[in-house]
C-alpha cells in the first residue's frame, strides 16, 4: 500500500496543476534507485509497478541514469524502449520525467508530468520545466 509523503504530495497537486498536466510523480533518490513519494492520476497497477525504480529502467530510471530529462511525445504510442508497457495504463499522452540535481550533481529526486494530448516539448520548456520542478521539497 502506498502512502504519499505529504509535502511532496501537497507540491505535486500545485505542479501539475500550475503547469496544465493531467498526472505526475515525485520519486526521491534512494541508494542506487528511486522511491515513489507522491502521485497523482496513475492506476493502482501503474503505482504499484513504480514504488521502486532502478536506474535505467523506464522514464524516471533513465533520467536518473542520463542527469537529463527523458521525454515522449505520446505514451501510448512511444516505440523508443524508454517507456515501460504498463505506462500505457496512463491516461495521458505527452510525458516527460525531470531529474533534480542537488549542489554536487547528484540527482535527488526526479519528477513526472504527465499531458493530456500529444506533443514535442520545445527546449525552452523543459528548461522552464526543471526549474520548477527543482522546487520539488
Amino acid at each position: 500500500m502506498f502512502t504519499p509523503e505529504p509535502t511532496a504530495q501537497q507540491w505535486l497537486e500545485a505542479f501539475v496543476q500550475a503547469q496544465g498536466g493531467i498526472a505526475g510523480t515525485v520519486h526521491r533518490r534512494e541508494g542506487e534507485g528511486l522511491k515513489l513519494v507522491a502521485v497523482i492520476n496513475l492506476p493502482p497497477p501503474v503505482i504499484a509497478a513504480t514504488l521502486t525504480i532502478p536506474i535505467g529502467k523506464g522514464m524516471a530510471g533513465l533520467a536518473l541514469e542520463r542527469k537529463e530529462p527523458v521525454q515522449t511525445c505520446n505514451l501510448q504510442t512511444d516505440r523508443s524502449g524508454d517507456v515501460r508497457p504498463g505506462t500505457r495504463a496512463v491516461q495521458a499522452q505527452a510525458a516527460i520525467a525531470l531529474p533534480i540535481l542537488d549542489s554536487s550533481g547528484a540527482v535527488r529526486a526526479v519528477v513526472g508530468l504527465a499531458f493530456a494530448n500529444e506533443r514535442e516539448l520545445p527546449t525552452e520548456e523543459i528548461t522552464r520545466l526543471a526549474q520548477t520542478a527543482a522546487t520539488v521539497p
